[in-house]
């Protein structure tokens, strides 16, 4: 068996990382500009599609910051808008969430939650482990399933609905973008961005062999739902959060992953929602998972619930 074209793995691996931020620090990138003056307000740049701003929007809900504590600024990525050179200046890889606290940027999703747990009003929240490292690997990663197809009917459905769109978007953001005299310092990342965003679109409107890309995407949701029948019951605790009686550092992230896995395979935002699961899980959620949607958090709601609610991803 031939394996599949470059494009396709490339494509691949850049759906892993087309929407939101990533666990891991940027590579050496041009110096960063400090875009607000030390000691102000901290800024989270954040977007309602960005999987990995529902982590520190549930951290930020749940660790006693008043309402007008933190700015918030919208960032749409369905429009590109994360590739303009100026958002470059505050976060050069162009990922959601960002937070500039004191003058420093905070550009993965780790370095942002753990910044509000470090300063939350409420003290307690149990500090993050090892886990959040896996619920980040890009073996299981929650954003690919966006954008990954299986099949000739799931791609046919992405190539004329909303994946095609944000695909074809963020490519006409980054030509534009890239010709500013502004985005001279960043024409490696523009370069590499749209060799690989355009690639996607091959896939999308069959320019390129298809076979690599279900294959690859079939595995993706395979790892996807091993992780959630066999290794994350095993990660649980037999009651609580896995940050004690309330919720820690480690939850805010698995909240953000559950909540776009159950609204990918159309779950709704209570506590039943993990049955929608099944669907690709093929067999029972364990009840320890279960478990997550009907763990009650400081406003006496479902916390896995809140997660949802709070980035729209049941409507």
């Amino acid at each position: 068996m031939s394996p599949p074209p470059p494009i396709i793995k490339a494509a691949t691996r850049y759906i892993k990382r087309v929407v939101g931020g990533k666990n891991r620090p940027p590579p050496s990138q041009p110096p960063l500009t400090t875009p607000e003056p030390a000691m102000s307000k901290p800024v989270l740049y954040t977007f309602g599609l960005s999987v990995w701003s529902a982590a520190p929007e549930l951290a930020i809900a749940e660790l006693g910051y008043a309402d007008d504590a933190i700015e918030t600024k919208i960032v749409n990525l369905a429009e590109g808008a994360n590739f303009t050179p100026e958002f470059l200046k505050i976060n050069p890889q162009a990922t959601l969430p960002t937070l500039v606290a004191d003058g420093k940027p905070y550009t993965n999703t780790k370095e942002v939650v753990h910044y509000l747990v470090e300063h939350a009003p409420s003290k307690g929240a149990a500090p993050g482990t090892a886990f959040i490292d896996k619920i980040h690997e890009d073996s299981i990663d929650p954003n690919a399933p966006l954008l990954l197809a299986r099949n000739d009917e799931e791609l046919a459905a992405s190539a004329s609905g909303f994946p095609f769109t944000f695909v074809d978007n963020r490519q006409k953001s980054l030509e534009k973008h890239s010709a500013l005299p502004e985005a001279a310092p960043f024409k490696a990342f523009y370069d590499a961005k749209k060799a690989a965003n355009g690639g996607v679109l091959k896939v999308y409107k069959g320019e390129v062999p298809l076979d690599g890309f279900f294959k690859q995407s079939v595995a993706h949701w395979d790892r996807v739902a091993a992780f959630i029948v066999d290794e994350l019951p095993a990660a649980l605790p037999e009651s609580g959060f896995l940050g004690g009686a309330s919720p820690g550092e480690d939850d805010f992230h698995l909240g953000a992953w559950l909540a776009r896995i159950t609204h990918l395979v159309g779950g709704s935002a209570d506590k039943e929602g993990y049955k929608a699961l099944e669907k690709e899980t093929k067999k029972p959620i364990p009840s320890k998972v279960q478990c997550r949607t009907a763990k009650v958090d400081k406003k006496n709601q479902p916390f896995f619930s809140a997660s949802i609610t709070i980035r729209n991803y049941a409507h």
